[in-house]
């Protein structure tokens, strides 16, 4: 019997190659959605902590947490498994289609657009409706400048979860690397230690917290370097994510949302909660399309510094 061989981690052409089906494609359709599926797991095996829970709520949503990072490691071994059996010449592509599922990149900047649009309509429904894709805060009663802001920490913060770590991973632990993480993340989203998921949530919620660590300070450093991108200051990041990028609830989601606030001078707040470049101007929606431009080009920039990453040796 042959020893079992664990994927490797992914080489420049599918990590690039995913982008390219991103950008063509947008993401899969909802019943083909991966992420979906995880984040329907998490809403049923998981759920809402139950009037009087205690620690024993606590254990399930480790254990359920578990359970989902076990299948979602197996199915993506078993999808690189059956490819490493085809020709070499048709594996980047089919590596590049198992990573794209993972990635947002599109639809982050695409719904970015979409409220930047609506602002310039001066249409702040239509801005709320497009943000509901990008944020799950409260966004009644919020006026342009906030929407702005909001839609601005979205692409920072989701760069860092939907582009950056999966990319990263892919290239350290190949496509099961990247699905663990993006379980670890949509679990947290969908049911982190938060009000009525505050004892299920829990191991969700940290586990994310362990691996966004570095895709977090790794995408703070990408927004610093492609800042001229989007027309803005290289300095100004590096210096606002030293001083601010700890204001947040979140250990690591504050890295790339301070970075990209001092790469556009701008002034981001979530209202009762945090406010990041407090000196800096109201933004607007050209700001939300100049961070547009930045994590398109933070991403090229992840894309050349995965692959000049060592390549794990499969085992």
């Amino acid at each position: 019997m042959s020893p079992l061989r664990l994927p490797g981690g992914l080489t420049a052409a599918p990590l690039g190659l995913s982008l390219v089906v991103d950008a063509a494609l947008g993401e899969p359709p909802e019943a083909a959605h991966p992420v979906v599926w995880m984040g329907r797991y998490c809403e049923r095996v998981i759920g809402a902590d139950p009037a009087g829970a205690g620690t024993g709520r606590a254990l399930r949503g480790a254990t359920a947490t578990a359970g989902g990072v076990a299948v979602s490691a197996l199915v993506a071994a078993a999808t690189d498994a059956a490819v490493a059996r085809l020709p070499a010449r048709i594996r980047p592509a089919l590596r590049a289609a198992g990573l794209w599922p993972l990635l947002a990149l599109r639809g982050l900047c695409d719904a970015a657009v979409r409220v930047a649009d609506a602002l310039d309509d001066d249409d702040l429904d239509r801005a709320r409706s497009g943000l509901r894709w990008l944020v799950g805060r409260d966004l009644t009663g919020l006026g342009p400048p906030l929407l702005a802001g909001a839609a601005v920490e979205s692409v920072a913060e989701n760069l860092s979860d939907a582009v950056v770590a999966p990319l990263l991973y892919g290239r350290l632990a190949g496509l099961p690397g990247a699905a663990v993480h993006r379980f670890a993340n949509t679990a947290d989203a969908t049911v982190g230690d938060r009000g009525r998921h505050r004892l299920g949530g829990r191991a969700a919620a940290r586990l994310d917290d362990l691996l966004g660590i570095v895709p977090a300070r790794m995408a703070a450093v990408l927004i610093a370097l492609a800042a001229p991108a989007g027309g803005g200051s290289s300095v100004g990041a590096l210096r606002r994510w030293r001083r601010d990028g700890g204001n947040t609830a979140s250990p690591n989601a504050g890295r790339p949302m301070a970075a990209m606030a001092g790469a556009l001078g701008v002034r981001l707040e979530k209202v009762g909660h945090h406010v990041l470049n407090s000196g800096g101007r109201d933004p607007g929606s050209a700001d939300v399309l100049r961070a547009v431009r930045i994590a398109r080009a933070a991403t090229g920039m992840c894309v050349l510094g995965c692959a000049a990453l060592p390549r794990p040796i499969r085992a």
